[in-house]
């Protein structure tokens, strides 16, 4: 936790970088963020939930609080999705809210909050028309979208149509950087 710091949620969706999230939420810290993570029920099997509840000294979210619960969370001035999956993608331009995750960011979408996602879906997933119009729909609603670049050894490996597609981490920091 940064005291003073502009907050910065980090939504993890279900995709194997999610694993990576504890070196992103150390550079975003070391930018002057304070970072809370908010994962979809999906991310929970990809992420350390431990770990990044250590380094931000926030929990890690996953499901909506009771009503009359406090909020554990600082509110966000800015949100980042990494990695933003086709299916959250799509419930996003489509405006449904049907976990915490998405209804966060439905919320900051349209409350003009500033967010970056970095969509990660499989080729055959990515040929989809509705994943064009989505993606689309969130540029003309100021989301700025950050994509990989071919050369990861592990696209392809496990999962017919998996892109080689090396994860932006360095283009969402630099992103991050540019939000404040």
């Amino acid at each position: 936790m940064v005291a003073d710091a502009r907050v910065l949620y980090v939504v993890a969706c279900g995709g194997y970088p999610a694993a990576e999230l504890p070196a992103f939420v150390e550079a975003t810290q070391v930018a002057g963020w304070d970072v809370c993570v908010v994962a979809t029920p999906a991310a929970l099997g990809f992420l350390d939930v431990e770990r990044l509840a250590e380094l931000t000294g926030h929990p890690v979210r996953s499901h909506y609080k009771r009503p009359g619960e406090p909020d554990v969370l600082p509110p966000a001035d800015a949100f980042v999705v990494a990695p933003a999956t086709f299916n959250t993608i799509n419930k996003i331009a489509a405006g449904i809210s049907d976990t915490l995750a998405l209804g966060l960011l439905n919320e900051a979408i349209g409350g003009g909050r500033p967010m970056v996602m970095a969509p990660y879906p499989n080729s055959a997933l990515a040929g989809h028309p509705a994943f064009a119009a989505s993606l689309e729909s969130l540029r003309g609603w100021g989301v700025r979208l950050v994509f990989g670049r071919p050369g990861d050894p592990r696209g392809g490996v496990d999962q017919p149509g998996r892109e080689s597609t090396v994860f932006p981490w360095a283009e969402l920091i630099a992103a991050v950087s540019e939000l404040g």
